[in-house]
């Protein structure tokens, strides 16, 4: 469980991608095996709710990822880059396996030699993570601000997953460890975060919250590199029900650590997986599906980057006007859960 008194979110900033792929043109390119197979047309939109998602050029290092919304967060902020003490990468994905990406971001943004950094890596759930771990340091008094920074990019598992179904002989069966991977996406977010007391108003506050696993469920979502590619295989069915079922459960101890209820927070900002996932959620934690705010629906699955993306959409267009309240979801393979509530 978290308690924080004094911990504000600065600044919060997203970068896009330049490049837009719709579902449509995605199962264009896999059209030989959907005749083959008999698949209809329109499926994978009809299935999740995505419509398109976005992602960078083929060369773009998540660290440049990075670093675009870190600028960005800079450029809100009061704060210069050497005012910062820590910097955390939150992505799943990573330049390389050394040195930490952090590094590579903290040289781009030209932040001080004394700011310490580090990356964070747990699946979706890596920025929640991170909001988390800053909380602590800041309110202990061991940072004064903490960037959070992260740059997904999808687009090399997405083609490495076409061609897999593309070239090999493939069944109704066999094609379904994959179907995730059509849903994922790229972008990438940054916040700076700290005391209360140096944020400008009305800098949102996070004011606590709970987490949870389900360990046992740790195989049902697989990502790795193979032969140089990236791939992952996913029990989309199991990890759905097991999922739903950790979230209701860290959603029972969120109600008994803050107060809150489901009629509290005026918005639900979910990592964003697609439609029948969020309705799934929302239904088992008996949430009005009024209080959702989206952007499965043109960015797809983006990593631990799609809720902090979608909070910062939501403040953007005034869904989260000065005074409301929202309940963050978030949750990841592993599988892993964090809840944490924010006051606007």
């Amino acid at each position: 469980m978290f308690t924080f008194s004094q911990l504000a979110i600065e600044s919060l900033a997203y970068a896009e991608p330049p490049e837009v792929w719709t579902s449509d043109a995605i199962e264009a390119r896999l059209a030989p095996l959907y005749e083959r197979i008999k698949l209809p047309a329109g499926r994978l939109e009809l299935m999740t709710g995505i419509h398109e998602r976005r992602f960078w050029p083929t060369d773009h290092a998540p660290s440049a990822a990075s670093a675009e919304a870190g600028e960005r967060a800079l450029a809100q902020s009061q704060f210069a880059p050497e005012d910062i003490d820590l910097l955390i990468h939150c992505a799943v994905c990573r330049d390389r396996l050394e040195p930490a990406t952090a590094s590579a971001v903290h040289a781009a943004l030209g932040l001080g030699q004394h700011c310490q950094l580090f990356d964070l890596s747990n699946a979706c759930l890596g920025f929640i993570n991170g909001l988390i771990v800053a909380g602590g340091l800041i309110e202990s008094g061991q940072a004064r601000r903490v960037m959070l920074v992260s740059g997904e990019n999808g687009r090399p598992l997405l083609e490495h997953t076409l061609r897999l179904l593309l070239e090999g002989d493939h069944t109704r069966q066999s094609v379904k460890p994959y179907f995730a991977n059509l849903t994922i996406g790229a972008g990438a977010v940054a916040a700076i975060l700290c005391r209360t007391d140096e944020a400008p108003p009305p800098s949102p506050r996070i004011i606590g919250g709970v987490s949870g696993s389900d360990s046992s469920a740790n195989r049902l979502c697989q990502g790795d590199s193979s032969g140089g590619e990236l791939d992952m295989q996913t029990d989309s069915e199991a990890l759905l029900e097991a999922g739903v079922g950790l979230a209701r459960a860290t959603w029972s101890r969120f109600e008994s650590h803050t107060g809150w209820d489901a009629q509290t927070p005026d918005r639900i900002i979910c990592h964003q997986v697609g439609r029948r996932h969020q309705r799934a959620l929302f239904e088992a934690l008996g949430l009005p599906l009024d209080k959702d705010f989206s952007t499965f629906e043109q960015w797809g699955n983006v990593g631990s980057v799609s809720l902090p993306l979608t909070l910062a959409k939501a403040r953007e267009t005034g869904a989260l006007p000065l005074g409301s309240k929202a309940a963050l979801l978030g949750i990841g393979s592993g599988l892993v859960c964090a809840m944490l509530a924010l006051e606007c």
